[in-house]
């Protein structure tokens, strides 16, 4: 089979390569000639751990092309996927269908024969019909279903979720559709993975809510978070002893600074701008939103505090700017809140990410980016760990020492033992953890 994949951003990029892997021949599609000429000299312009690797062996296997003109590719293809991306619209909230409207009408002036156009990226309920409605509009004549299939990617392990995912969800009302999905997906039918087939609005919605009930666990183990530090609860109990509970499931209950990313602050927003102009308005989700936004803040407020209240001339070190580890995605990253409010505080940072500096610079321009995490504490009066990158969690205590003028961690991710921490001599501050006494001299 041939596909067309409409969109190198991280969704399509991704499932590009990995419909390439499963033996689909894959044109990706984008109309930055830039991106284009790097992904055609082997070069991959996001970071996904093992991607660079993939789409070598594929495109040397002439599997995966990629290409500015949308036609050809198009053209010669079964199924056309639409993968650009979906922004929340300025003023409202609502996803930006803009790109994902425009890709429909050029996807039908390049049909030739029965086509399969699919909804890769995350649309509001409604979307596909939409698009339908378009297509049909600008070719009476083509002969074509529209598919909604919604991508279920972590940032960090793209490739195994694409791979060995939980379940593949295709919103396929006639049988002929189906059919192609089912030979696009036959390696997974393969392992037994689950295929949910249902309708255009079902998979719509499933994709929405999915991440909402995500974004609401995380919301609600934060909030519990804030509890057990004032009844002197442990956070990490709390979540382990609840988690175990297969009704809840131990994934996403881990208190932190609050989500961020590509998806969840953007189809948070999307799912309740749905549901108010629908008049069944979503009361947890609106909380869920607001509570994450004030949250981050609440965070360089905890920084502030741990550091005596008072960030006149001193010099924060951060570890971490994504959003999570494993990605240069800075997308509503909490670093974004953040930083700025330590900045206008007074504080100088100095700051070091593995991969998401490049990005950061572009957002972030008024801090010092450094060359490892000891480069960021040279001298400065507290260190902050912001993401949990695997590097961050086996620091050199006695180096870091060394390196700060003050001895003060701020674990927003609780990488560390509290009572190690305060063992080996630091003030010492976590998230919904009770810290215990120092030693005495």
């Amino acid at each position: 089979m041939r596909i067309a994949m409409i969109g190198t951003g991280y969704v399509g990029l991704v499932s590009g390569t990995c419909f390439s892997e499963f033996g689909v021949t894959v044109t990706c599609v984008d109309k930055d000639a830039s991106k284009i000429e790097r992904l055609n000299r082997g070069e991959i312009p996001i970071y996904e751990p093992g991607l660079d690797a993939l789409v070598a062996s594929n495109a040397a296997a002439g599997r995966l092309s990629f290409a500015t003109e949308l036609a050809p590719a198009v053209a010669e293809s079964d199924a056309v996927f639409i993968a650009v991306g979906t922004p929340s619209r300025r003023g409202d909230g609502h996803a930006d269908l803009t790109y994902v409207y425009a890709a429909a009408r050029e996807i039908a002036r390049a049909m030739t024969g029965y086509t399969v156009v699919v909804t890769k990226s995350t649309v509001p309920v409604g979307t596909g019909r939409e698009v339908e409605r378009i297509i049909r509009e600008e070719r009476p004549d083509a002969d074509f279903d529209v598919v909604s299939n919604p991508e279920f990617l972590r940032e960090g392990s793209a490739i195994q979720d694409f791979m060995r995912p939980d379940r593949v969800v295709i919103g396929a009302e006639s049988e002929r559709a189906q059919e192609v999905m089912r030979q696009l997906y036959r390696v997974l039918y393969l392992i037994e993975t689950p295929i949910v087939f249902t309708t255009l609005e079902s998979s719509e919605m499933i994709k929405y809510a999915a991440n909402t009930f995500l974004a609401t666990k995380i919301t609600f183990i934060n909030e519990i978070a804030d509890l057990c530090e004032k009844v002197g609860a442990d956070v990490h109990a709390v979540a382990r002893g609840i988690g175990l509970d297969n009704r809840i499931g131990r994934k996403f209950l881990h208190a932190g600074p609050g989500y961020g990313g590509s998806c969840f602050p953007k189809d948070t927003l999307a799912l309740v701008t749905t549901a108010k102009e629908a008049g069944s308005p979503l009361r947890i989700v609106e909380t869920v939103v607001d509570i994450n936004a004030k949250r981050k803040r609440a965070m360089a407020e905890r920084i502030i505090a741990a550091c005596d209240g008072d960030m006149s001339g001193k010099t924060i070190a951060i570890l971490g700017l994504t959003f999570k580890p494993n990605t240069d995605d800075m997308r509503d990253s909490p670093s974004l809140d953040i930083v700025p409010a330590l900045v206008e505080a007074g504080a100088t940072v100095r700051a070091f990410d593995p991969e998401g500096m490049d990005e950061a610079r572009k957002l972030l321009p008024a801090i010092t980016y450094c060359q490892d995490a000891y480069d960021a504490m040279t001298d400065a009066d507290a260190v902050v760990i912001l993401t949990e990158w695997n590097e961050f969690r086996a620091l050199n205590l006695e180096r870091a020492k060394e390196a700060l003028k003050a001895p003060v961690m701020i674990d927003l991710r609780n990488v560390y033992s509290p009572a190690d921490m305060i063992a080996a001599g630091f003030r010492y501050t976590s998230v919904g953890r009770p810290t215990p006494p120092a030693p005495a001299a």
